[in-house]
């Protein structure tokens, strides 16, 4: 059942030129569909164009989509200037796009470690960097930068994956101190267990999902659309004194 998204209205995103990275499926596409519902004009980029492609046909005009490896960072900026170029420039960016893979530590190598980096963590960096000239202009801005609760977990068998999103906490923090003199803010969402078509398919099994309610002090399931209303309270002017915070998303998940 797809989740309804004009329970609240925020006035502030009615029109407003939205970037979503890694928005063809998970929980970017939520994030689509909810920034859609609230008549923003919506930015896809993600790697995977079929997807993309199909998300944009599903949420009509107010979305466009462009395929890009957010790896290369030249490609990157290229599609973020010809998407802007089309809806308008970015007052709301949210850095979604990641890769939880799994890997052995004593497997690592160098180029992996690297690839890990560049995939969950790079692109924040390049992408706000971007958009920034666009929200100086307009003299407000709020980006939104995707974390996890895997670092805190210490959660093995993706170091790479795990230390991105840990180091999320720091460039939020230090972005937002940046540019907090522009009218601009930098928040991360976190995330829990949060149940998605790539979870169900590649890792869901009833050990796990036993294991994840026995942690949580709220016995739910975490679905992308608990995610994507943060993220649309945080990119609206109702969150406006929010900046260089973790909002985390995990229905109370303990550590360890």
């Amino acid at each position: 059942m797809a989740a309804d998204y004009t329970t609240v209205r925020y006035n502030s995103l009615a029109g407003a030129p939205v970037l979503v990275t890694g928005g063809a499926s998970g929980i970017g596409a939520e994030l689509a569909r909810a920034f859609v519902a609230q008549q923003a004009k919506v930015g896809i980029l993600d790697v995977d164009a079929r997807a993309g492609e199909a998300l944009a046909a599903e949420l009509g005009k107010a979305a466009v989509f462009r395929a890009c490896d957010l790896r290369d960072v030249e490609a990157l900026r290229s599609a973020i200037a010809a998407l802007s170029k089309r809806l308008g420039a970015f007052t709301v960016l949210v850095n979604n796009a990641a890769r939880d893979d799994r890997h052995a530590f004593e497997n690592l190598s160098p180029d992996y470690w690297n690839d890990c980096l560049a995939t969950n963590l790079s692109h924040h960096v390049f992408a706000s960097q971007a958009v920034l000239e666009g929200m100086k202009a307009a003299g407000r801005g709020s980006i939104i930068n995707m974390g996890s609760v895997s670092w805190m977990r210490g959660r093995p068998g993706m170091l790479g994956y795990a230390t991105s999103k840990a180091a999320i906490n720091g460039l939020t923090r230090s972005l937002a101190s940046e540019l907090g003199p522009f009218g601009i803010r930098v928040n991360a969402v976190v995330p829990g267990a949060v149940l998605t078509e790539r979870q169900e398919r590649l890792w869901r099994t009833p050990e796990m999902v036993r294991e994840i309610n026995e942690r949580q002090v709220l016995k739910m399931t975490l679905r992308p659309e608990h995610v994507a209303r943060m993220v649309l309270f945080l990119a609206s002017e109702e969150a406006g004194a929010c900046t260089g915070q973790n909002f985390v998303v995990d229905a109370g998940i303990t550590l360890g």
